[in-house]
Parts: structure tokens; sequence; C-alpha cells
């Protein structure tokens, strides 16, 4: 996994939008899942105690695959259309070091 990519990404949801952000991930995710196969996982978690926090983990085989990533059309798509539905987004880039389960062995 030498030269693998992350990203923590930390969404805090508008009131009233966390229905509609989830449905916009999961189309994303569809369509990563179909089109992305450098793209080794894009997670989409709830944050129990915090209903309007969203947390995606993201691995990508390397920078080369997150830059595919983020060149695709459903991508744009959920960087434009999550806008209205956010009140903050922190992102964190991550350079694997170590890991298991993900075909490292």
């Amino acid at each position: 996994m030498t030269g693998a990519f992350g990203l923590v990404v930390r969404f805090i949801v508008t009131a009233g939008h966390e229905s509609a952000f989830d449905e916009l991930a999961a189309e994303t995710v569809r369509e990563i899942a179909t089109n992305e196969p450098g793209t080794l996982v894009y997670a989409c978690h709830r944050v129990e105690g915090a209903p309007r926090q969203r947390t995606f983990y993201e691995l990508y085989r390397d920078r080369t695959a997150f830059e595919v990533h983020e060149s695709q059309p459903h991508v744009r798509r959920f960087l434009t259309e999550r806008t209205p539905l956010l009140d903050d987004v922190v992102v964190e880039r991550l350079d694997l070091t170590a890991a298991a389960g993900i075909g490292t062995s």
C-alpha cells in the first residue's frame, strides 16, 4: 500500500437538510463503486450523538487515483450540490503508513 492516499472529511449539515445530504452521498457512493477502481474505500458515517455531523473516510490507491476521483462528473455534482446543505466542512489529507483489511497483505 505504499503511496496510498486518504482523506477524512467532516461535515456539519444544515439543520433540516440531513436526509438530502445523506441521499446525495449515497448516490455518489454508488457512482464511485461503479466507476472508480482506484478508490479503495469511500465510507460515509453518521456520528453518534451528533445528528448533524457526517464523517467520510476515503482511501485511494495513490494520488493519481484521487485526482481521477476528483475529475469525475458525479464527484463534481456532489461538490456543487452539497454546498447549500452544509454549515461547515473540514478536510484532512492522510498518507497511509500501515493498514489491515484493505488488500494490504
